[in-house]
């Protein structure tokens, strides 16, 4: 059946590719919008699966044809035309008023999901549609802030995906210098952390023997990677990222003793808000345990995205003073070269990102920073913050030059996530939070020591 189906596929959409040649000039947006609209609506009529496929091909070459206002119109379309009805829900509820059970209870379940589900399900039916949706819900999130009416639409894509890029599809593939250069292309362009400036240095960062690079796939999705992460094996934990990223002595890999996660970076924005990264690194600290036993340790080196808009804006605030010596250290990054500058903002700077991770909340009640909510989520315990731990300008802008290493040990991972899950307890060291409590009279505060 499966290879039935795939053989159909491949027909239609060769079918469809011809038609597309012999087209002598290009729709117009408005024009690609009603050929869509009209797609939208056969496809919810009863039909056979070969003329579906058929027809969620055209509708996904016609939304290819739109431009921006033509796409928000059909998202409009879909929330607005596409949505549950009202009058069905009515009679469903009333029906299980009547007599509860699974039958009636099955009933309003269908009634009450919205019809675009059963649209973007066929949409997906076609060769390569569920990797044009990803792209299709990457252009809605661009339009969420200026149109909130479209929330309930992307909860739909988000729910659809969900189920279909689950644990159980995902295919954890081991990236080198061998891999194929369209896959390692793509590792440069999707590289959200620390920039790849080109095949010279993406070679540096795959081809040594003690580094590493895993990502996941979906079959669905082909050469596509979803998230991946780059690993780099050393002799203790370190603390700076420019000494991993330069080209330095190789270590053996049956040498190092600690694993450390310096870059994730997920690939497909329209897969937003499906968690790839948990089951990743997990996954990865088995693979290499199996490969290195030798390996006693596996933590990150960690960005800390927001900790320079939290300090400043404190600072502006009136609600943080530093010393006049730490003011001048940190307002032109004189301490970047000058070392008695850094020896004058290291112990306020310290206590007060050791503050930031500890006492600064997000409005969930979370830790504030994004990076930390992540990783602890996953089980992973703050170790040690590293200042300074990335003097690059985008480290310098985003963190004031701190990095931290969050720390994944295989046998408190599930405890350190109940604790963080059930009530935002952060495991760290002692240390950490006598350090925090050193922030207090920078912030007004108190200091109880």
């Amino acid at each position: 059946m499966s290879a039935n189906r795939n053989f159909l596929q491949e027909l239609l959409s060769g079918i469809v590719s011809r038609g597309r040649h012999r087209t002598s000039e290009p729709a117009t947006p408005a024009q690609s919008l009603a050929a869509l609209t009209r797609a939208c609506e056969t496809l919810m009529q009863p039909g056979g699966e070969a003329s579906r496929i058929l027809v969620a091909q055209q509708a996904l070459s016609h939304y290819a044809g739109l431009d921006a206002e033509q796409r928000r119109a059909f998202f409009a379309l879909l929330a607005e035309e596409y949505a549950a009805d009202p009058e069905a829900i009515h009679t469903a509820y009333a029906a299980y008023r009547e007599e509860e059970g699974n039958a009636t209870l099955q009933r309003l379940f269908a009634a009450c999901e919205p019809r675009r589900q059963r649209l973007l399900r066929r949409l997906n039916l076609c060769p390569g549609g569920t990797y044009e949706l990803v792209k299709m819900r990457a252009d809605l999130l661009g339009l969420l802030k200026e149109a909130p009416e479209l929330a309930p639409l992307d909860a739909d894509f988000a729910h659809l995906f969900g189920s279909w890029f689950n644990r159980g599809f995902l295919m954890l593939e081991s990236i080198d210098w061998n891999t194929p250069a369209a896959i390692l292309e793509k590792l440069i362009h999707y590289e959200a952390v620390h920039e790849i400036r080109d095949w010279s240095d993406l070679r540096r960062r795959l081809d040594p023997e003690d580094r590493r690079c895993y990502a996941f796939f979906h079959p669905a999705t082909g050469d596509e990677p979803l998230i991946f992460v780059e690993v780099a094996l050393c002799r203790g934990i370190p603390g700076n990222i420019q000494a991993i990223l330069a080209d330095g002595e190789e270590l053996p890999a049956e040498a190092a003793d600690t694993a450390v996660f310096y870059s994730i970076s997920n690939c497909q924005r329209g897969l937003k808000g499906i968690s790839f990264g948990n089951f990743l690194i997990k996954q990865v600290v088995q693979e290499l345990k199996r490969e290195l036993p030798n390996l006693s340790q596996f933590v990150t080196l960690s960005p800390v995205p927001g900790f320079a808009a939290w300090l400043d804006g404190a600072r502006e605030a009136g609600q943080c003073r530093l010393s006049p010596t730490a003011e001048a250290a940190l307002a032109d990054d004189a301490w970047v070269q000058d070392e008695a500058a850094r020896q004058a903002l290291e112990p306020e700077l310290r206590a007060l990102a050791a503050h930031y991770f500890l006492e600064a909340k997000h409005r969930s009640g979370l830790p504030l920073d994004p990076v930390a909510r992540f990783h602890l989520g996953n089980g992973a315990s703050l170790h040690r913050l590293n200042w300074p731990g990335d003097t690059s300008a985008k480290g310098r802008r985003q963190a004031h030059g701190l990095m931290v290493n969050y720390r994944y040990e295989l046998e408190r991972i599930e405890q350190n996530h109940e604790a963080f899950s059930r009530d935002g307890s952060i495991a760290c060291p002692n240390e950490l939070r006598r350090l925090a409590s050193r922030a207090r009279p920078l912030l007004g505060e108190p200091h109880n020591a």
